[in-house]
């Protein structure tokens, strides 16, 4: 990690430059944090909370776009809506297989 020396992370570090150079990065996680909240989702739980409409499709972020799903799930869906532009994607191919 590059804000890691002798094994111990620096979170203000990290902060400080997400704040600087990544500006939507901290309202992105905001959000994620937030529709976990909305789903009941507590720390260390497998699942994960899905915005049926992804955000970046111009879905909104009330309770009623949010759901809960498995990890397995959530992940084939966003690499699905990123190798849409793409044919015959790896990852695709990856999903379909099984592994």
């Amino acid at each position: 990690m590059p804000f890691q020396s002798n094994g111990k992370r620096n979170y203000k570090a990290e902060l400080a430059w997400e704040h600087s150079k990544k500006k939507n990065r901290v309202k992105d996680r905001a959000a994620r944090n937030k529709a976990r909240a909305q789903a009941g989702l507590k720390v260390g739980d497998p699942r994960q909370a899905d915005h049926k409409k992804e955000l970046v499709s111009g879905g909104s972020k009330d309770k009623s776009n949010v759901r809960v799903v498995s990890a397995k799930t959530n992940l084939e869906k966003e690499a699905k809506r990123k190798q849409k532009p793409i044919a015959n994607g790896g990852l695709a191919k990856m999903f379909k297989r099984g592994k």
